[in-house]
């Protein structure tokens, strides 16, 4: 939640760093094809696409689709 704090608040290089943490642990723990562990892939690209990381944005996105 304090990643999602940081991102409403636009402070996205915090939020960034919180959501990979996230993720990487869901992806851990829960495994890739998990709602949670999908969940945190979608936000963490949309935090890339605020900051301009398109390329970022659309290689997690494309991994969402697959």
């Amino acid at each position: 939640h304090f990643a999602y704090a940081f991102d409403h608040n636009g402070n996205w290089t915090e939020a960034e760093k919180l959501q990979v943490e996230v993720m990487e642990k869901r992806h851990q723990l829960l495994g890739p094809a998990h709602s949670d562990t999908l969940t945190s892939m979608g936000n963490l690209a949309s935090i890339y696409w605020r900051q301009g990381e398109c390329a970022e944005a659309e290689k997690l996105q494309m991994e969402l689709i697959e």
